[in-house]
């Protein structure tokens, strides 16, 4: 258990140490006006204490990803050890850290019109339109996520009315729910609800983490970078693994979330312990459930035997873990928090998307006629999606996830280039999840599907020519004196 116990231990610290630094390169200042308060609108600009900003962001970016998607990526072994801690600081937390604070400096603008102000109209038009793309298949992968798992806890998934069978029971009361938690100011349903989801997730962590280490289970130690995996061929580590696990390592989905706190927010020192803290969180309790995955099953071999033997379903996994470790009321416990995880995701997914539109569109958001322009025509295309089949949703929503945070952190480097910092914290992630999505886009069977070595080759061409952009705009500027 040294490994998981040295990186447990780095991600712990990583607040007080990375995170200490990123705010003083950053520049965070308490006393400078923020958004919730110059811009207050009773709807999404509302000022909340800090420790709600904090568990509503956590509720927010943790969804299914650091659960399931930890599970998953514990197939390639020990090495996901490894992604999920120095992806979780120095790519995702410090992605979700000033991304955050950015939005914060302009007045809680959405991604898309950030990464505009910073990148281009070109790559503005591109993001509003693949942001909303997203945002609805956050909102539809989980609506499907965690109506299976309540399906599995209640033993029903259809109603009868009338003598009328209505299917996807759970799916149409999530759905009830996000038409809800997306219309009303955020005080209202997310600002009162999201502190006792968070103790349900936050139990649910702390409980298999005490299994972890009271249950005499052996947790697989790093002897070195090999892809565990039955099928390693056709599911190599790079850059597969990288795609798998998101969000308890870095996910374009959080800088979507972001803006959303960023306008409730009271203070810029709480940018730190909200952003970069939620992020290091999540990427704990992916970092617990990766370690109970392999241990549970008796090693990775067995993990990988026994997921293919389920059709690679990771609810299936969750469910027998929790409800073998924990006991019957603790696994209630536990899994109400991997589904409230999921849903609080996915309703500030719509959420993020109404706001996308209303900012591209400059429609003022006080009006319920005006939200309801916006979202009646969003949760027909979600709720669409949720009839396609999940795992099919589930692989490309991976790989726009991705493909938002290599964008955003573009955007980041830019930034920072343009205000004389340490542009090399975001330049090099940059490079290395720019070359993941493209490499993922060429080689993947579900993409394009050409040959390994053909796709790699093709994703540093790729990455090469986006650096060449990249230089050619910081020139402009500087002879622009931008």
């Amino acid at each position: 258990m040294i490994t998981f116990a040295v990186c447990f231990l780095l991600l712990a610290v990583s607040d007080f140490t990375y995170g200490k630094y990123l705010e003083k390169v950053f520049g965070a200042d308490p006393g400078r006006a923020v958004p919730s308060r110059r811009c207050f609108d009773g709807v999404d600009y509302v000022p909340l204490p800090r420790w709600k900003t904090f568990l509503i962001q956590l509720l927010n970016i943790a969804g299914l990803g650091p659960i399931f998607g930890a599970v998953l990526g514990a197939t390639y072994g020990p090495v996901a050890f490894v992604w999920i801690t120095l992806g979780g600081i120095f790519f995702g937390a410090m992605h979700d850290y000033l991304a955050g604070m950015i939005s914060l400096r302009c007045d809680g603008l959405s991604l898309p019109e950030i990464v505009g102000k910073y990148l281009g109209v070109g790559v503005k038009q591109f993001m509003r339109a693949f942001s909303v793309f997203l945002m609805v298949l956050v909102g539809a992968v989980f609506m499907l996520g965690p109506a299976d798992i309540l399906s599995n806890l209640t033993g029903f998934t259809s109603l009868q009315i009338g003598g009328i069978t209505v299917p996807n029971f759970w799916v149409w009361i999530i759905l009830a729910y996000y038409i809800l938690a997306t219309l009303l100011p955020v005080d209202k349903i997310i600002g009162r609800i999201y502190p006792l989801f968070g103790a349900a997730l936050i139990f649910m962590a702390v409980g298999i983490f005490w299994v972890l280490l009271s249950g005499g289970y052996k947790v697989p130690e790093l002897t070195g970078i090999s892809n565990m995996k039955t099928d390693a061929a056709d599911f190599p580590i790079i850059p597969t693994l990288f795609i798998t696990i998101a969000c308890g390592a870095i996910s374009g989905f959080h800088a979507t979330q972001s803006p959303l706190m960023a306008r409730c927010v009271t203070n810029e020192r709480q940018g730190r312990p909200v952003f970069f803290g939620a992020m290091v969180t999540e990427s704990l309790i992916a970092l617990v459930w990766a370690a109970i995955a392999m241990a549970f099953f008796g090693g990775v071999g067995a993990l990988n035997e026994q997921l293919a033997a389920n059709g690679n379903n990771a609810a299936w996994a969750v469910d027998l873990i929790a409800n073998t470790t924990l006991g019957r009321v603790g696994a209630v416990l536990a899994l109400l928090g991997v589904v409230a995880a999921p849903i609080s995701s996915g309703d500030t997914a719509f959420r993020s998307a109404r706001l996308i539109i209303a900012d591209f569109l400059s429609l003022e958001q006080r009006s319920l006629r005006k939200r309801l322009y916006i979202c009646i025509p969003l949760f027909v295309v979600g709720f669409g999606i949720t009839l396609v089949r999940f795992d099919v949703v589930w692989r490309y929503f991976a790989w726009a996830n991705q493909t938002l945070a290599a964008v955003t952190l573009w955007m980041i480097t830019v930034y920072l280039r343009g205000k004389g910092k340490n542009n090399l914290l975001a330049l090099l992630p940059a490079l290395a999840m720019t070359f993941i999505t493209a490499d993922y886009l060429f080689t993947s069977p579900q993409m394009i599907g050409l040959g390994q070595w053909t796709g790699a080759a093709l994703g540093g061409v790729l990455t090469a020519v986006i650096f060449g952009f990249y230089i050619a705009k910081i020139r402009k500027d500087e002879k622009s004196g931008a």
